[in-house]
């Protein structure tokens, strides 16, 4: 069980990371929450949290960072489970990273099929340099290795056909 005090230290320290994504201090915490107690203090409240697994440290000199049940904590007791009262920026970055995932399983499933054309190719013996283009341009943006990693992939192939 952790004190109102050391609630409102792990919230500041949750909020301060998300923000910075760095570890941080307990001088940190004091100077930008107000927090009416010495660092000494505060310190020895992360310790605290720290050993209940609300928190770690890194390393020694770092500060702290949340762990998952730090931001469990956070979560249940901020917002209650109510969605509608967690701040825009958090909801914007769910929605960003919603469709970032979306994304990426569309590329995967372009992979897959231009994979399966490859498979299905290397039966016939009927591997075009176009094909391997488009596998590459789903792969990734960089069009000045693709005449490269095509003539690398033929020759993979070529092995793999001898093989």
């Amino acid at each position: 069980m952790i004190t109102e005090r050391q609630e409102k230290i792990l919230n500041s320290l949750i909020r301060e990371y998300i923000d910075r994504a760095e570890p941080v201090s307990s001088d940190l915490l004091k100077k930008r929450y107000s927090l009416d107690v010495s660092p000494a203090t505060i310190r020895n409240d992360l310790q605290e949290l720290t050993n209940q697994g609300y928190i770690e440290q890194p390393h020694t000199s770092a500060g702290r960072v949340p762990t998952e049940k730090g931001y469990r904590f956070f979560i249940e007791i901020t917002f209650s489970g109510n969605l509608y009262k967690f701040p825009n920026f958090i909801l914007k970055e769910v929605e960003e990273v919603k469709q970032k995932i979306e994304k990426e399983l569309e590329l995967a499933k372009e992979l897959a099929r231009s994979l399966e054309q490859i498979h299905t190719a290397l039966h016939f013996n009927k591997i075009e340099e176009g094909m391997l283009f488009d596998i590459l341009k789903i792969m990734g943006p960089s069009r000045i290795t693709y005449k490269k990693n095509i003539d690398v992939m033929k020759e993979l192939l070529d092995e793999f056909e001898n093989f």
